[in-house]
């Protein structure tokens, strides 16, 4: 029996492998069919949009001096970056508050449950095993695919979070500098993830997986997705 007509699929214990049609190994607890509802495709396109917006616009900003007042390239970056800290907490509280059959969040941060760290080594050895086989990455690694998205989630969240107690709290303050130069940090991070995340989706898509459609498209008010990352 295939995991996907398998009913019992998602409640496999972890550590016992479950093949695939393609006959290997994929997570045994996490269950590759989930839903995105409304509310989630909306924050992450909105977070997507504040993340494009802030890296990019980050070049075109020059910070005023003392006394002077902050041009509209300076203003934009600042409060985008506070609406955008504002939509990553509104993103943590709704994933626990949604349903059962979207990722819950210990999926999205799995390094405090021995379970989920345990589902996430089985998805990495998986697609180790078939990367060695000279075969295209599948679909069927959940744990893994929500591990990298809540990364990107936390890397965005510690960008925010710097940017925004920089300007309210530590601007021109001894503590300013390094808060500053960890913002900077974070958003070299943060280009190197989105850079490295949008490259396998595009490769996935160009190896016939429909994940980017799949990731923004609109149908309803849930859709039904495989390979859950968020």
């Amino acid at each position: 029996m295939s995991m996907q007509t398998d009913p019992n699929y998602a409640t496999k214990r972890v550590g016992a492998f479950v093949k695939s049609d393609r006959d290997v190994p994929v997570s045994p607890t996490l269950a590759p069919i989930v839903e995105r509802s409304g509310t989630t495709r909306v924050l992450h396109v909105l977070l997507l949009l504040a993340t494009l917006h802030q890296l990019i616009g980050s070049n075109f900003v020059e910070r005023p001096l003392p006394g002077e007042d902050p041009d509209w390239p300076y203003a934009l970056h600042v409060w985008t970056g506070v609406a955008g800290l504002v939509t990553i907490a509104l993103f943590w509280m709704w994933t626990l508050l949604r349903g059962a059959n979207e990722t819950p969040a210990w999926r999205l941060v799995p390094w405090f449950s021995s379970a989920a760290r345990g589902a996430l080594l089985d998805d990495v050895a998986a697609l180790a095993t078939r990367l060695k086989s000279l075969k295209p990455p599948s679909e069927d690694y959940p744990a893994l695919a929500s591990a990298v998205h809540g990364l990107g989630l936390a890397i965005f969240t510690f960008m925010a979070a710097s940017g925004a107690s920089w300007y309210f709290v530590f601007a021109g303050g001894p503590v300013g500098k390094y808060v500053i130069v960890l913002h900077k940090l974070a958003a070299n991070v943060m280009w190197a993830y989105l850079i490295a995340h949008a490259s396998v989706a595009v490769l996935h898509h160009a190896a016939g997986g429909d994940v980017v459609m799949r990731m923004f498209a609109f149908k309803g008010a849930a859709t039904k997705s495989q390979g859950d990352s968020g």
